[in-house]
């Protein structure tokens, strides 16, 4: 039994993770994600805030706006 109230916790925190990160700035996300790229020695890329439904087959690399939007990367 301790181990299904373990799990629900678990799995409840993530959930909640995910919905928070969700409704984030699509700025302060894209910041975020660009520090990260950076600090990993990327130096020519592109991050472009977009509609869900124009992402496409484009590497989704964040969510904003309630879900409404995604930040997409492209390394040049």
């Amino acid at each position: 039994m301790k181990h299904i109230a373990y799990l629900a916790a678990i799995a409840i925190t993530l959930a909640s993770t995910q919905a928070f990160a969700a409704n984030k700035s699509c700025e302060e996300l894209k910041g975020e994600i660009a520090a990260n790229v950076e600090a990993n020695g990327v130096k020519k890329y592109a991050l472009k805030i977009v509609a869900t439904n124009q992402a496409g087959k484009k590497q989704v690399v964040g969510s904003c706006a309630g879900g409404t939007k995604k930040v997409v990367y492209t390394r040049m």
